[in-house]
């Protein structure tokens, strides 16, 4: 996988509103109404994720969950990313 140009990344982040790029890595802070619909979204992605072999840097604090999505092999973001970009999105707009 390749590290993508800054052209590219501008590109795809115009289909994922609330995405931007901060320190390098995509980046996104869901908000859900509590701490238990919040959690439900890291669980649910987590298996999907763990198949992916892509992991991402997130935390999780009461009702918001903080993600920065980068390939470390690669050096920066990758089709990867964008990849389980869109997973969360899907996962959080069911749990929202």
């Amino acid at each position: 996988m390749q590290k993508m140009k800054k052209t590219q990344v501008a590109v795809l982040l115009k289909q994922l509103p609330g995405w931007s790029v901060k320190g390098g890595k995509l980046h996104r802070e869901f908000k859900f109404p509590d701490f238990p619909h919040a959690f439900g979204m890291m669980a649910t992605a987590a298996p999907a994720i763990e198949k992916m072999n892509h992991h991402p840097e997130w935390s999780n604090v009461y009702n918001r969950v903080t993600v920065d999505l980068t390939t470390h092999d690669a050096g920066g973001i990758t089709e990867n990313d964008f990849v389980l970009a869109m997973l969360l999105e899907g996962i959080a707009k069911k749990l929202a």
